[in-house]
């Protein structure tokens, strides 16, 4: 099986049975992995909270790489994730351009690879905040004012750090992905299949009221009309040069 995407590639592969080492990433280990989500903030500008807990069964040393589908209703800003990253020193790369402008009916929905730092309080949590940003929508016939965007559970990949060789433990398969936000180099990763209980969340947006489109385009234009006969009645009062 192999998945490819515009600005990485995930290639799921399993190794020979020659191989035996599990680096630490035991059965054990996996059961005990938790993701929990979160939004914070409100209005357009979110931060997408991705929480990971681990099992004490769990390498120090556990490495992760959450990927994440984003609909077409949000999306992240490039630049900003530059300035995060040389500030706070998060980690996320993009799987294609981002148009910052498009409305959210002219947008398309994309990936992005998140890389969890570890909690200096926990050692047994990582953590990851991601600024997200809505999209403008078309106005609503509904009169409901609010747009509901699903934000479907990551992929979660696992690996540990110095860990040369590496078995899938069924289900789960290993995957090559990049191995830091640098997107130098690829590594061996291990996917975990987490129930779809974990990690789903929705975010709402204000939109507009489609029943309100032909008065506020009448208030419009008949306040502009008013404006220019003000402007135009001045001009002729006192001269155009009288109004500088």
């Amino acid at each position: 099986m192999k998945l490819t995407t515009t600005g990485a590639q995930l290639i799921a592969f399993f190794p020979t049975k020659a191989e035996k080492d599990y680096c630490d990433l035991s059965e054990q280990c996996l059961e005990s992995l938790t993701v929990s989500r979160d939004i914070w903030k409100t209005g357009f500008h979110r931060e997408l909270v991705t929480t990971v807990g681990c099992g004490p069964r769990c390498p120090e040393q556990l490495q992760v790489l959450v990927v994440q589908n984003l609909p077409r209703g949000v999306y992240v800003d490039p630049y900003q994730l530059a300035s995060l990253q040389q500030d706070t020193g998060l980690q996320v790369l993009l799987d294609s351009e981002v148009d910052l402008e498009a409305p959210a009916y002219e947008s398309l929905g994309f990936s992005i690879f998140v890389y969890p730092t570890h909690d200096p309080e926990n050692l047994r949590r990582l953590q990851a905040v991601v600024p997200i940003h809505g999209r403008y929508h078309r106005p609503s016939g509904s009169r409901q004012g609010q747009e509901q965007i699903e934000i479907v559970p990551p992929r979660l990949l696992l690996r540990a750090d110095g860990c040369q060789q590496l078995l899938p433990i069924a289900p789960h398969v290993l995957v090559d992905a990049p191995c830091t936000g640098h997107n130098l180099s690829l590594c061996k990763w291990m996917e975990i299949w987490l129930p779809q209980d974990q990690g789903h969340v929705s975010l709402e947006l204000p939109v507009g009221d489609q029943s309100l489109v032909v008065p506020v385009c009448a208030g419009t234009l008949l306040v502009t009309l008013l404006c220019c006969v003000l402007i135009a009645r001045a001009i002729w009062r006192h001269g155009f040069l009288h109004l500088y």
